[in-house]
């Protein structure tokens, strides 16, 4: 009786994970738990006993079921996953320390004791990129159609270019012309 109702849980789940959802998802769950695993020590054969153990339990298993079935079904849905996928990542320059996070809307750089937050931005209603800056936003480049950009430059101007490599040399030559360098004569 048991295994005849845990059958027919099984069968209605999956087919109703069918219905809703027609889409791979982005599997945010399961690379959460990748990435912490694969940064629990600096010793690749600690990291490997502990995936082995997490296998063993079926962790590995229940997160890929859990974004397989649930999460990614509302990520088709939504157009967000629930579970967050931000990542921060820190570099050593010469110039200092930065904290650089990365989430669904772009970049946000912070140099250690500062505090001022550089943020390069996605907004996907307007299609562009811009740079925020102590509150002050400005736009970098915005996408017409699926073939064109339009840049935002220093001066003020815009172009607008193709996406291939052909208007990637056309905006490094209008660049060019508008850049001034120094040199000693």
């Amino acid at each position: 009786m048991k295994n005849k109702f845990m059958l027919k849980a099984m069968a209605v789940l999956l087919s109703s994970s069918l219905l809703f959802s027609s889409c791979i998802g982005s599997f945010n769950l399961t690379k959460k738990l990748h990435s912490w695993n694969s940064s629990i020590n600096e010793d690749k054969w600690v990291n490997e006993l502990i995936f082995v153990a997490l296998c063993a339990v079926q962790v590995y298993s229940i997160a890929l079921f859990i974004d397989g079935v649930i999460l990614n079904s509302v990520e088709f849905w939504t157009g967000d996953n629930p579970v967050d996928t931000a990542q921060t990542k820190q570099i050593r320059t010469e110039n200092g320390l930065f904290t650089i996070t990365t989430d669904a809307q772009g970049h946000k750089i912070q140099k250690e004791g500062s505090d001022e937050i550089v943020a390069f931005r996605f907004d996907a209603q307007e299609n562009n990129w811009s740079l925020e800056v102590m509150g002050q936003s400005t736009p970098l480049v915005q996408f017409v159609g699926e073939n064109q950009a339009k840049v935002y430059l220093a001066d003020g101007s815009t172009l607008t270019v193709g996406t291939d490599q052909a208007g990637v040399l056309a905006l490094k030559r209008a660049i060019a012309g508008r850049m001034y360098f120094c040199s000693r004569h």
